[in-house]
């Protein structure tokens, strides 16, 4: 979910620019942790948050392009939509080309498919609808193997029929859990063969709209193959940003051991869902990355609802807060 931004967003000061410039040193220091062998001290005292982005956050008109947008910020792993190689966002098929494509051109970059967005409405209304998009989650759980991806990404959804990120009165409803743990479960068994993880992302405005549901949705499922997405500007409801700390605590504390990868984006109003790219909203970005550190999650962090323009100063920001997260774990404050 991307949106638009004042020219005022994209004034930096020379504070920020001093800022960005000390955390792409930061982010140098880290990119070399990530790469390190196991056996080497960093790698084994400190987990580390391995950063990437949604390929789709790149405007560029081929799959070449977008990777190659990727690697000039100094990515190596994206989320990939089907939308960046022409095909719709959940396609009825993916011909073997396209499947060799996108494995020749990422692995020629270094470039890693760490998940596939596979996000409908698991929710819906209408039944037809959901039995559709379990067979293209199908679909893209057998391109994930070809491409050796562990992880698709998937929207618990809502009763909205116009979108699948719109609140709806009746998504509290027990008919409405009903329906989408029924989804759930279908995708989970169409997607079993490929041995891919679906992780769902805890949102304001649909069914699993807290931690407290995502912890209630892995119990009931009780699947080894079902995670959680974690996105810190997702889970404000109105009236509970001033509790930030206390939610974001609490969040990670129902559903931390169960976090296979993170979202990287920020929230400036509670109510709905964050909107706003890293660094120009409301959420506790230490806490935030703090929180993912303690977990363990080895997973990937991706940024995304940010411009093509707005990622080195996005890259730069989420970068200096994982290197003070490690500081401050290394010296065992625990300081926001």
């Amino acid at each position: 979910m991307c949106s638009e931004f004042s020219e005022n967003d994209m004034l930096w000061t020379r504070r920020r620019l001093l800022k960005t410039a000390g955390a792409l040193t930061a982010g140098a220091a880290l990119a070399h942790i990530a790469s390190a062998e196991p056996n080497e001290p960093a790698a084994k005292d400190v987990p580390f948050v391995r950063l990437g982005i949604f390929l789709a956050t790149f405007r560029g008109p081929t799959l070449e392009a977008r990777l190659d947008g990727v690697k000039s910020n100094g990515l190596d792993c994206v989320q990939l939509g089907m939308d960046c190689v022409g095909l719709p966002p959940m396609p009825d098929e993916i011909s073997p080309e396209v499947i060799a494509r996108i494995r020749r051109e990422s692995a020629a970059r270094g470039i890693e498919i760490a998940s596939v967005q596979g996000t409908f409405n698991m929710c819906h209304p209408d039944p037809e609808f959901r039995r559709g998009g379990v067979r293209r989650i199908g679909v893209l759980a057998a391109a994930c193997k070809e491409f050796g991806t562990p992880r698709i990404h998937i929207c618990s959804g809502t009763r909205n029929r116009v979108s699948m990120w719109g609140y709806h009165p009746q998504n509290g409803s027990p008919e409405a859990w009903a329906d989408m743990v029924a989804c759930v479960r279908d995708a989970l068994e169409i997607a079993k063969p490929s041995g891919v993880t679906l992780a769902f992302e805890p949102e304001v405005n649909n069914v699993v709209d807290s931690a407290k549901k995502a912890r209630k949705l892995l119990d009931e499922i009780n699947s080894p193959q079902l995670k959680v997405t974690m996105d810190g500007s997702n889970l404000f409801h109105k009236g509970e940003l001033p509790h930030m700390s206390e939610i974001l605590d609490e969040a990670f504390a129902l559903v931390g051991k169960d976090i296979v990868m993170a979202h990287a984006k920020d929230v400036s109003h509670d109510g709905d869902a964050g909107h706003e790219p890293a660094g120009h909203g409301k959420l506790d970005y230490q806490r935030y990355i703090r929180l993912l550190h303690a977990s363990g999650m080895k997973g990937p962090l991706f940024l995304h609802g940010l411009s093509q323009e707005q990622v080195p100063e996005c890259v730069a920001y989420v970068r200096e807060k994982m290197a003070r997260a490690m500081a401050a774990s290394k010296s065992g404050s625990g300081s926001n």
